[in-house]
């Protein structure tokens, strides 16, 4: 689903600096609206929200370098769209 304004792509792409708190406010305005009325960003933003919960933080120098490379194209693979 797509709310007006912020597409939800974007909120997937901004869902960290949103939970960390460091977007702008006109930015964090939109995410707030738009999260209002896409329920399946609201779920998708809670989930996240309870894996960093349940998780802590790892640093980055425990994380073994495959599992950095296979998250990198994860991540790069979800921008292009591809499954």
């Amino acid at each position: 689903m797509t709310a007006p304004g912020l597409p939800c792509v974007e909120v997937v792409e901004l869902v960290s600096d949103y939970l960390d708190g460091v977007l702008d406010g006109e930015m964090r305005r939109r995410m707030q609206e738009h999260l209002a009325l896409c329920p399946a960003c609201r779920v998708y933003v809670e989930q996240v929200r309870d894996t960093v919960r349940a998780l802590g933080r790892l640093p980055e120098d425990e994380l073994p370098e495959h599992a950095v490379t296979e998250l990198e194209a994860a991540f790069a693979a979800f921008r292009r769209g591809a499954p």
